[in-house]
């Protein structure tokens, strides 16, 4: 069922075209600008005659102009500066803020321990263990105390 084929090979043949005469005048043209045309015989012996297309080749792209280093490093310390500086306003503005809570602090210890010491001093001293003596009725003789 499957029998082996064997392929013919025919050459190559390549033709080149022959430009028309036309009365004008026909502007010359450079050689190797007019593309050769190429038959090929296939394996059941029809021949396929045609141009050959080169692949278009792209636009080679403009160089780009090098940059220096120096450019760069100034451009990489300009951003730098820039990240500092802002860095030190905000540390500028948490130092303040900072400033202003420790203050405010110290201000509400100051106002406790001094209603501490309010109440300290204005409570009745009935209460504690003191001795009191009634000064108008004590005698004083040579500088000593008798109560």
């Amino acid at each position: 069922m499957n029998e082996p084929t064997t392929h013919h090979t025919a050459p190559l043949v390549v033709h080149h075209p022959t430009p028309a005469v036309h009365a004008a005048p026909v502007a010359p043209v450079q050689p190797g600008t007019v593309p050769e045309v190429a038959s090929v015989v296939l394996p059941d012996g029809r021949v396929v005659t045609g141009y050959a297309i080169n692949p278009a080749q792209p636009e080679p792209l403009a160089a780009k102009p090098p940059v220096s280093r120096a450019v760069v490093n100034v451009a990489l310390g300009g951003v730098g500066f820039l990240a500092v500086c802002g860095g030190l306003i905000l540390l500028t503005s948490f130092i303040a803020a900072l400033t202003a809570f420790i203050t405010q602090l110290i201000t509400l210890a100051a106002v406790i321990f001094g209603g501490w010491i309010a109440v300290q001093v204005f409570t009745a001293s009935d209460h504690q263990g003191g001795t009191t003596v009634n000064i108008r009725k004590a005698t004083f003789k040579r500088n000593h105390f008798h109560g």
